[in-house]
């Protein structure tokens, strides 16, 4: 597939299955992930890949982070964060290392990782598998990130579900004239 290809016909996949990319698929998308624009060079993405038993053992950590925040969390709660990361077989914590610097602020830093996650999620789609970027409070628990082993400089800016496609990718055409403008 060419890279213009690729581009224009990404979409995220809700539903993920085996097989899961194998290392030199992996390898061939985090090179592209590094090629992000990366001002003075900080490289502030990071990235960790979980699957096999290790989707159950953040599933279980789902839960206790939840159940701390909120305590009467019940069953049926807690049923469905375990299955959470079993919705694909790889989950890839996208993870925005900050480093103090005069020149280049966090949020600047934070849209390199972004960047980069997009270049990753991009190369996997162009060898034939889907991805689906999640974030939301589970991404933002400091237990998250103190069971994850991350520092506390470092940001979890996603959970990238990876697998092969369960199902027809959908791609919704863009009218490219509602959000491009010209000035004066």
């Amino acid at each position: 597939m060419d890279a213009l290809h690729a581009l224009v016909s990404r979409s995220s996949v809700g539903i993920l299955q085996a097989p899961a990319p194998t290392p030199e698929v992996l390898e061939k998308a985090f090179a592209a992930a590094l090629r992000a624009p990366d001002h003075r060079m900080l490289r502030p993405w990071r990235f960790m890949t979980i699957q096999g038993e290790g989707l159950h053992a953040l599933g279980e950590l789902f839960v206790a982070a939840s159940q701390a925040v909120k305590p009467e969390l019940d069953e049926t709660e807690r049923a469905r964060l375990r299955q959470m990361p079993l919705r694909a077989p790889m989950i890839v914590v996208a993870i925005s290392h900050f480093t103090d610097d005069a020149k280049v602020p966090g949020w600047e830093q934070m849209l390199a990782t972004g960047a980069a996650v997009q270049n990753f999620m991009i190369a996997l789609h162009a060898q034939g598998f889907g991805t689906m970027w999640r974030t939301g409070p589970l991404a933002e628990n400091a237990r998250i990130k103190e069971g994850l082993g991350l520092d506390a400089n470092d940001m979890i800016v996603g959970f990238v579900y990876v697998g092969t496609p369960g199902s027809e990718k959908k791609i919704t055409p863009l009218d490219t004239s509602t959000f491009v403008r010209s000035w004066p």
